[in-house]
């Protein structure tokens, strides 16, 4: 079968290049790329007939008349985006300058069927960790958000939370626990495919989740250690491109095993005294806190408030990658509202 024709086109090269540079990271063989920076080579090559799978063209050069090709998807990239404009189903527009990644992003999902995403991923599926140093740092919250963002962009998501005591289910919908006592039994003596045996369980909304346990972990006999064997038999199943493992405060032996098997860790902090200083004494605690791997995301930001995260006098083992506003509507938040935030939106930008 052959690969997916695919032609972006725009007289700028500068702008074009990331674009490009993106398609070859991610499908390095699996697509025929071609890149088109003159007006007249493009007018002259659609003089005549053609089939392409997906086209990318600058609103400069698209006219009506490409529609009379064979094309199976074409993306517009506008300068100024027009609002209630209603276009024929195969086109779609799309604002210029937002980031490569988002463009990128909604262009491979929008097209996921052509490029065939799901054969030719290149990205294994990565396991998540939400973490933070203490209590009260809105991590549940940010780690929802990342999950609902990742989703947004095409992103298929598992989400479990691996509190010892979980309190997450509010911001679903459907709140109800897991009610079969055969899964619980499952979960206390779990094997290499637990996630094969409480697949049924799973829920989605937007993205998918491990629904609350009726009774803490001590309650049901179930061990902590439970969670990262549900998501590395998930990971190996290839459903999912990200698993968000939201988890407590709690430091230990079990804790930092699952810290030690993500692929990548995000650390929760709030610009407070005392969540620097746990945060700092969390950090002190860990090998490679340097490395890509960790994630540092202030959340709860405050203006108008001291920020110990960069008034410290003394200098910090870690370094904030991103900040999360203070969102007014506190417990009544939404995971749509979450993955809308734009901190949210740009540290799941720093995941992908």
């Amino acid at each position: 079968m052959a690969n997916p024709r695919i032609i972006i086109a725009d007289m700028d090269s500068s702008y074009i290049l990331p674009i490009q540079a993106k398609f070859v990271e991610e499908f390095p063989v699996e697509t025929d790329l071609e890149i088109i920076t003159d007006r007249v080579y493009f007018e002259q090559l659609f003089s005549t007939p053609q089939k392409v799978d997906i086209l990318i063209v600058s609103d400069q050069i698209y006219t009506e008349a490409l529609s009379r090709h064979d094309i199976g998807c074409i993306f517009v990239m506008m300068e100024k985006m027009e609002e209630g404009k209603t276009d024929e189903l195969s086109l779609n527009r799309i604002f210029k300058y937002s980031s490569i990644r988002e463009i990128f992003n909604e262009i491979i999902g929008k097209s996921a069927d052509i490029i065939n995403v799901n054969t030719h991923r290149k990205k294994n599926c990565q396991i998540i960790v939400v973490t933070s140093a203490s209590g009260g740092t809105g991590k549940t919250t940010a780690a929802v958000g990342l999950a609902g963002c990742l989703a947004r962009n095409y992103k298929k998501v598992l989400y479990i939370d691996a509190e010892r005591m979980q309190s997450f289910h509010g911001i679903f919908e459907n709140r109800s626990p897991v009610a079969d006592p055969e899964v619980y039994m499952k979960l206390g003596r779990p094997g290499a495919g637990i996630y094969q045996e409480i697949r049924h369980v799973i829920r989605k909304e937007g993205f998918s989740y491990l629904p609350p346990f009726k009774a803490p972990l001590m309650s049901l006999a179930v061990n902590f250690s439970v969670f990262l064997q549900i998501a590395e038999s998930a990971k190996g199943e290839n459903d999912f491109d990200f698993i968000i493992i939201d988890t407590d405060s709690v430091y230990d032996e079990a804790k930092a095993e699952l810290i030690g098997a993500a692929d990548r860790v995000v650390i929760i902090a709030k610009q407070t005294e005392s969540s620097v200083r746990a945060a700092e004494l969390f950090v002190s605690n860990i090998n490679g806190i340097d490395s890509d791997k960790y994630l540092f995301v202030c959340n709860d930001f405050r203006k108008d408030e001291e920020n110990f995260l960069t008034s410290s006098e003394r200098g910090l083992r870690f370094r904030v990658n991103e900040y999360i506003e203070h969102f007014p509507e506190g417990d009544r938040i939404t995971a749509d509202a979450l993955a809308c935030e734009s901190g949210i939106q740009k540290a799941a930008f720093l995941l992908m």
